[in-house]
């Protein structure tokens, strides 16, 4: 259970208001201004006698009034339609004669409505401006100078109470590790007095750091479920605003709010917006994430023995965090979480697909084998599109077409239907079958478990490949394989064409990047040998590298670029010799494509035996 926390009843909307009220009541004012113009009572009297008066409004001694025909005021290019003037005499009986006589329309109002309206008009755009600046003060003034600032300053945290339906370890798979970590906090959590009377001191900040969706957030929640405590919830970026300081005011209140119902967590979601390290130069625009940062600093130094407060944060880019943050009384403990391996992922499948009624022929031993590489949010996706499929056909368990569909759809992308014409498709065919043979007979390569040239999101074609297990090192001849098949294709289409096309593009993008890591950072280039530059900033759980080599001197980066050109001619040479070799089964492979579309790893093994004699290449 969730409640937001509650702002302040001033708010901005409210001084809109103000503002929008006092410009209508100014304008209204000085627009009457402008309209009736003061005339002589003489100039009256004779534009009554001429016939040039439309209507008279007697207010008291007041005269308002509109003329037939605008005139020219006392030799001035100004024309006067509306005028007021005063009477002379009240009891004036030649005046109300000649009116009644010319067809005037005389109209009578109480004087003490004028009155009252005259004293209305003086006071309240006073009263208006008083308001105005009061609001305003109130506004900018809250608490310590700038405070809530109509709700800005307040800590936009969620918090939620713990519930029988609280998240806890059991909703969390495949996280055994981290779990583990995180147990003497909770122990802390529950009995905090059993630590203290020992002199004992709880970390009080942990970092979770991994990849995007592999359970920062789920884990931090269920911390708070085994706990029983409090869970206030807040990304960092909601710290940060226009105005500087309110992103500090916000800490403050967000901290004052958990020590408020100690024991309790506070959970920092994507602390790398506010937590990046600071820098010595000048940097105005930085100032309001700076003193957010030192407001977080401040505040978990601040922590007196008595306050059993835990500070979780998460994070995919740990390396550009503040030193500040990761020393020891602040976030000491770290806690990684890498991408599940293949018994997280079976345990992950059996959450998920709780709830969902699954039919016999549904293996999660098998989806967990071939789903390497997937996140726990990616399962989840998985589950979830599976159980779509079924909803759309209205079938009444979720099997394994459903899960193979859902599948494709996230690894493959939607199918568009027929967009090739023949020529076109064939090529394509053979791109795809040199990609698979040559996974098929590589022995280091990944095995293919699907090829395709249904068009899918920006490919016309694709290869499906499916590591028998979880790697966490890669070998020299692994990489080296990797290549082999991302050059295939474009071998196969040279082989049968002898031409080239664009359908490459992206193989020859990915090839380049892995051979450039190769020789730059992994030591393995023979003219280079084993040292290792830096590509710029790279991050180890978003993959990217900036691909600067601008530390390094002209005649290195020639090695490096020789080296890169000469890998990969090298591969491409040993590919083509490869398929040139097994041009039967590659042909038969592009027939049985150009009839199904697809084909499947054991349609794909059916073919290969076909042709027994050919034997795997082992001289990679």
């Amino acid at each position: 259970m969730k409640d937001k926390v509650e702002l302040p009843p001033f708010r901005l909307l409210h001084l809109a208001w103000l503002v929008l009220a006092t410009m209508l009541f100014s304008s209204l004012v000085l627009e009457r201004s402008e309209v009736d113009e003061n005339i002589p009572y003489s100039l009256f009297k004779k534009e009554v006698r001429s016939g040039n008066v439309r209507t008279v409004t007697l207010r008291g001694d007041s005269v308002t009034g509109e003329f037939r025909t605008a005139i020219d005021l006392g030799g001035e290019s100004v024309e006067v339609t509306h005028f007021k003037t005063r009477l002379l005499d009240i009891d004036d009986v030649d005046l109300l004669r000649d009116m009644e006589a010319q067809g005037v329309e005389v109209n009578s109002e109480s004087d003490e409505d004028s009155v009252f309206m005259r004293l209305l008009i003086a006071i309240i755009p006073w009263l208006l401006i008083f308001a105005l600046f009061y609001y305003s003060r109130r506004l900018m003034q809250g608490n310590m100078g700038v405070g809530k600032m109509g709700g800005f300053g307040q800590a936009k945290a969620e918090r939620y109470i713990h519930t029988a339906e609280a998240v806890t370890f059991d909703d969390v798979a495949g996280l055994e590790q981290a779990k583990e970590e995180l147990k003497e906090i909770i122990d802390y959590l529950k009995e905090p007095e059993r630590y203290r009377k020992i002199g004992a001191k709880v970390p009080r900040g942990v970092l979770f750091m991994g990849a995007p969706g592999t359970g920062k957030t789920l884990l931090a929640k269920a911390t708070a479920g085994e706990a029983g405590v409090p869970f206030f919830n807040v990304s960092g970026s909601e710290f940060v605003e226009m105005f500087v300081g309110v992103g500090a005011s916000r800490v403050r209140d967000l901290f004052d709010k958990a020590r408020e119902v100690t024991p309790s967590l506070i959970f920092i979601d994507e602390i790398d917006s506010i937590g990046r390290a600071r820098s010595s130069g000048i940097a105005i625009a930085n100032d309001e994430r700076d003193q957010t940062l030192n407001q977080i600093l401040a505040e978990m130094d601040g922590f007196s023995s008595d306050e059993t407060v835990v500070v979780l944060a998460a994070t995919n880019r740990p390396d550009i965090l503040d030193p500040a943050l990761l020393r020891p009384g602040r976030f000491d403990r770290k806690v990684t979480l890498e991408l599940p391996h293949r018994k997280a992922r079976l345990a992950i499948f059996k959450v998920h697909v709780r709830g969902h009624p699954l039919h016999d022929d549904v293996s999660l031993e098998a989806l967990a084998a071939r789903t390497v590489g997937f996140s726990g949010a990616e399962i989840a996706n998985l589950v979830n599109e599976a159980a779509l499929n079924a909803g759309r056909y209205n079938k009444s368990s979720i099997d394994a077409h459903d899960f193979e569909v859902a599948h494709d759809r996230i690894v493959l992308g939607i199918e568009y239907g027929e967009l090739l014409n023949p020529e076109e498709k064939k090529r394509i065919a053979y791109h795809e079958a040199g990609h698979t043979l040559a996974a098929l007979l590589i022995e280091e390569a990944d095995p293919p478990k699907k090829v395709s040239i249904i068009p899918r999101g920006r490919a016309l074609g694709v290869t499906e490949q499916a590591p028998a297990e979880d790697r966490h090192n890669y070998t020299q001849g692994y990489l080296c394989a990797q290549l082999d098949v991302l050059m295939a294709g474009r071998c196969a289409e040279k082989l049968v064409y002898d031409d080239l096309s664009t359908g490459a593009a992206d193989d020859l993008q990915r090839a380049t990047q892995l051979s450039r890591q190769m020789i730059t950072q992994w030591g393995m280039s023979k003219e280079l040998g084993p040292i290792s530059i830096d590509a710029g900033a790279h991050n180890p759980y978003l993959g990217q590298a900036s691909g600067d080599f601008s530390d390094i001197s002209e005649h290195t980066q020639e090695l490096i670029d020789d080296e890169l050109r000469a890998l990969l001619l090298k591969v491409e040479e040993d590919v083509y010799k490869l398929l040139e070799r097994n041009t039967l089964v590659l042909d038969e492979l592009v027939r049985q494509l150009m009839e199904h579309e697809t084909l499947e790893e054991k349609e794909i093994l059916d073919i290969y035996s076909q042709y027994s004699d050919i034997s795997l290449r082992q001289d990679q």
